[in-house]
């Protein structure tokens, strides 16, 4: 798999049938080792061991229904309370960041109002705190420790 500016970890991972599979801590089960979810198990990893964020308070693959339609955000970051805060798009490390990227995060928070963004190809990583006052979104120079979310 490619090498990712996200901090190395040991990732469990196994054959089965001839596919490699990586355990995913936050779904409790192995699933098909893609580009996009080496990505996405590494920054979850990051987001966990280096930033703070409470596995708990993380899952993976969360569907909503979108103008009849349903879509499936790659991770969300609930509060205490159950309430989504943020929403994290992955893609493969071989896929640029665009504005396309940007529009399929920002539909899903038609329906989730999360007070974050984040997306990554493992390679770059943007971040953005939703303005909703002014309409428009915010970019932060790095990804927030937990502990600073409630101050932003």
């Amino acid at each position: 798999m490619a090498e990712l500016k996200l901090p190395a970890y040991n990732a469990k991972v196994v054959v089965k049938d001839g596919k490699r599979n990586i355990f995913d801590p936050l779904r409790r089960k192995y699933v098909a080792l893609t580009p996009e979810e080496w990505v996405r198990q590494h920054f979850i990893n990051f987001l966990i061991s280096c930033k703070g964020y409470p596995g708990s308070l993380l899952a993976n693959e969360i569907a909503i229904t979108l103008n009849g339609t349903s879509k499936r955000c790659d991770s969300i970051l609930f509060d205490r309370q159950g309430q989504p805060q943020m929403i994290v798009e992955y893609k493969a490390p071989t896929v640029k960041i665009t504005s396309k990227v940007f529009d399929q995060i920002a539909r899903y928070n038609i329906v989730l109002k999360v007070k974050f963004l984040i997306v990554t190809n493992g390679i770059d990583h943007y971040c953005c705190k939703v303005d909703y006052q002014n309409n428009r979104c915010v970019f932060l120079q790095d990804i927030p420790d937990y502990e600073e979310l409630a101050c932003l």
